[in-house]
Parts: C-alpha cells; structure tokens; sequence
C-alpha cells in the first residue's frame, strides 16, 4: 500500500458502513445510524482533502468516492422508504434518475467512448439536499424532532432538484453524444 492509495481506501471503509447504518435505520436506532452516517460524511471530506492536498487523484478514485456516496444514500433512501418516514414516491424518483444516469453513462461509454465522471452543479446542489433531507429525517427520528415543514420542504426541494438534475444530465449528456457522434461521422 502506497500513501497515494489511503483515499481510495476510505472511500472502501466508507463502502462498508453502508450495511451497519442501514442495519441501524431499519432496527430503528437513529441515534447510532446519525453517528455512522456522520463519520461517512466525515470520511468523504478527509478523502477528497488528502487527494486534493496530495495529488493523490486517481481514475479508480474518481469511480469509488461518489460510488460510496451513492450506495449510502440509496441504500438509507431505501430504509427510510420502507420505514415510511419518506415518502416511497420520492424513494422511486431517486431510484429513476440514478437508473438512468447510470444507463445514460454505460450507453455513451460503448457507442461514443470515455467520459469524464465529473458532476454537474444541478447534481450536486440535488446530491447536498439528498444528504440534508437523510439527516434531518434521522436527526428528528434520533435526537431532537425537527418541525414537520422542514422536512416536507427537504421532501419538496429534492423532488424537484432530483427531476432537474435528471432532465440537465440527459440534456447535456444527449448534447455530448450527438456532438460526439457528428464529429465520427466527418
């Protein structure tokens, strides 16, 4: 193991708590599924920071930390849904457009060629309110209950950037192909 290779590895520690803080949402044990799910946030900044101090950045890297990401906010969008402490249609609309985002960037990887796997503004400002929207809910489950407006706008406002970041993914993606594709074609 070299230096280069500790974010990679956090971001594999960070991958692996995705089954104790589901483990702990489902058994209803909010407290401690705040605490793990703190120490992931915690663990994305420190890895993005030692790659960035460090020049540490690696392809590999690039794949792992917004896959721990992901699996940890679908996975705890999952539980919550089942639990009924958000509502499934939001869950089902998460699920969609990270399908196809997915299908988008599997399908311009065999018929156009590599991409860069760097998200857009919309993505990310829809991934900060995805990681609100879990905290608040298992913060007011666990700690202290928030007011019911907070949460039915965090409910709201993902919803909408969730649909948006879809479209702006599919557009600008859509865009990149056909552009791609003409470029082949000359």
């Amino acid at each position: 193991m070299k230096p280069r290779d500790i974010p990679n590895i956090i971001s594999l520690l960070r991958i692996a708590l995705v089954i104790p803080v589901v483990y702990l949402l489902l058994e209803r044990e909010f407290s401690y599924a705040l605490v793990l799910f703190f120490v992931a946030g915690f663990s994305d900044a420190l890895d993005g920071y030692l790659a960035k101090r460090n020049q540490w950045k690696s392809r590999l890297g690039s794949i792992l930390d917004p896959l721990a990401d992901k699996l940890l906010l679908v996975f705890s969008y999952l539980a919550l849904g089942w639990l009924h402490e958000i509502p499934m249609w939001l869950v089902i609309a998460v699920m969609v457009r990270d399908v196809v985002i997915v299908v988008g960037a599997i399908a311009y990887h065999e018929l156009i060629g590599e991409y860069d796997m760097l998200p857009t503004w919309m993505s990310k400002t829809n991934t900060f309110f995805q990681i609100m929207l879990v905290l608040a809910v298992v913060f007011s489950l666990g700690a202290y209950t928030l007011p019911g407006w907070l949460i039915d706008t965090l409910i709201y406002t993902v919803a909408v950037t969730t649909l948006v970041s879809g479209f702006n993914y599919v557009w600008v993606w859509g865009r990149r192909a056909i552009a791609a594709k003409a470029l082949s074609a000359e």
